[in-house]
């Protein structure tokens, strides 16, 4: 998911529980900056939709989210598919796309995330943000999310304990993965493989296809 540079901080007041959300019209309405107290998890899962589903909470501040291109959109549904038909074949865990986990006290959610069968009892079918970490996370550079960008998260998440990262380019059509211990790249005829996932043999060509 894409993170814009801006942040919205909610005032105490307004962040004190559903009723007060409940009064919000949009995200204009939101009080911007008046408070140090930043929001908490429990916070933003009060939040109505219109606003949650457009922003991320980042070390307590919502952080703008913005929509994507159709070829990012093919590339995340591609990826998702590809790992979700092999992942449910072998019975390896759930793969998922946009879902929101606890980075260390940032709601990110990556474009495609993937996590084995001993994580799967942890997932809260009722939270907006799972209060634990996947095993893979994949982001998709986009205008709105970039080098700079995704190397934060990278990092982020690779602290907080993701065992692998794929930043895919579309520009570039190239992955760069990163694990605890280094980095690679593939580009074109170069296979995927990843020992969380076993027997997995996709190239970069095939999985951006025509796109």
């Amino acid at each position: 998911m894409d993170s814009g540079d801006g942040a919205l901080q909610i005032a105490g007041e307004v962040a004190a529980g559903p009723a007060q959300w409940q009064s919000l019209t949009g995200v204009h309405n939101v009080v911007m900056a008046t408070s140090t107290t930043p929001l908490t998890f429990d916070d933003y899962e009060r939040l109505p939709s219109e606003i949650a589903e457009s922003h991320e909470l980042v070390d307590g501040e919502l952080i703008p989210v913005s929509g994507n291109t159709p070829i990012h959109n093919r590339l995340r549904a591609r990826s998702c598919r590809t790992l979700g038909d092999f992942v449910t074949e072998h019975q390896l865990g759930m793969v998922i796309d946009e879902q929101e986990f606890d980075f260390l006290g940032a709601g990110h959610a990556p474009d495609v995330s993937f996590f084995g069968n001993d994580k799967v009892p942890l997932l809260d079918y009722h939270k907006r943000v799972q209060r634990f970490v996947p095993d893979l996370a994949i982001e998709i550079e986009s205008e709105s999310d970039t080098g700079a960008a995704l190397v934060r998260k990278k990092n982020r998440y690779l602290r907080a304990g993701v065992r692998e990262v794929w930043l895919i380019s579309t520009e570039g059509r190239e992955i760069r993965v990163y694990t605890q211990t280094g980095s690679r790249l593939l580009t074109g005829a170069d296979v995927i493989t990843t020992e969380l996932l076993p027997g997995l043999s996709t190239t970069i060509d095939e999985l951006f296809g025509a796109l």
